[in-house]
């Protein structure tokens, strides 16, 4: 039985409810459709692309254009879950202006819904971006967008105060964001009290990564799900397949069979036919 088409207007009403929103990244068609008909609430276009597709080592070279190139993908697949595209960096951090002509530009071609990273500092963006009706999903801790900043992937919010990174800013950044008016928000690798305290205080979704089992949801990177990096896993991230390893031993066996000439057999033959 086909599922129910999930809406932005579902999720607070599964945070109401207790229900834990499910959220995969996915940037092609096979893997959106997997992840669609499995029944993923939200399937987002992360600019993590840069990392686990192109083989870079930051999100920062993502262009507004890889992702929509991914995003057309993924469209083609979704029929239930909701699509929501990152606005990579640069591409908002100008202006509001600028971020209101990309988040159209997605919206365009296909997304239901963006997100940007950033708090307080960005909330009067997310205030315009939303004000012409397109839903913004916030992102605060761990903003990969922020790495040098950071001085590398990091948990962010172990220490008190209202600086960068601090404890009470985190706060204060959740709370400008759910009143700039974005729907949801994702709490990226921060400590899981603090995650619980800002999921208690908001009435709008958090999504966790590397946050903790008190938020209203959670997100992976596709490839960390389903094993497909070659060695590094974040702690955060549980491998449910080995699909790397699976692929190497596909791929030797190939080989092995094509060297052998026992690849292709008989059954993988065409033969002539003649009238």
């Amino acid at each position: 039985m086909a599922q129910e088409k999930v809406r932005i207007t579902d999720l607070p009403r599964m945070k109401a409810a207790g229900t834990p929103i499910t959220m995969l990244t996915a940037y092609d068609y096979p893997f959106a459709k997997i992840f669609d008909q499995a029944g993923v609430d939200i399937l987002l276009i992360g600019d993590s692309l840069g990392m686990v597709v192109q083989g870079a080592d930051s999100t920062l070279p993502v262009t507004l254009t890889d992702v929509l190139y991914h995003l057309k993908m993924v469209v083609r697949a979704r029929q239930r879950a909701l699509v929501v595209a990152d606005l990579p960096f640069l591409s908002y951090q100008v202006s509001p202006e600028q971020a209101l002509r990309n988040a159209g530009r997605l919206i365009k071609e296909g997304a239901e819904a963006v997100k940007l990273e950033g708090g307080t500092t960005m909330s009067q963006t997310i205030r315009r971006v939303v004000e012409i009706d397109i839903p913004v999903m916030g992102h605060i801790g761990l903003t990969p967008q922020s790495i040098h900043r950071m001085g590398g992937h990091r948990v962010q919010g172990r220490h008190s105060g209202r600086g960068a990174g601090c404890r009470e800013r985190l706060l204060d950044d959740a709370a400008a964001v759910e009143e700039a008016g974005a729907f949801a928000i994702v709490l990226e690798g921060i400590p899981a009290d603090l995650a619980a305290e800002i999921t208690g205080q908001l009435s709008i979704p958090t999504i966790g990564i590397g946050a903790g089992s008190s938020c209203d949801g959670q997100v992976l990177v596709m490839h960390d799900m389903l094993g497909l990096s070659e060695a590094f896993v974040p702690r955060f991230a549980k491998p449910y397949a080995r699909l790397w390893q699976e692929a190497a031993a596909a791929t030797t066996s190939y080989i092995k069979e094509v060297r052998e000439r026992s690849f292709p057999g008989p059954q993988h033959w065409y033969g002539n036919k003649r009238a």
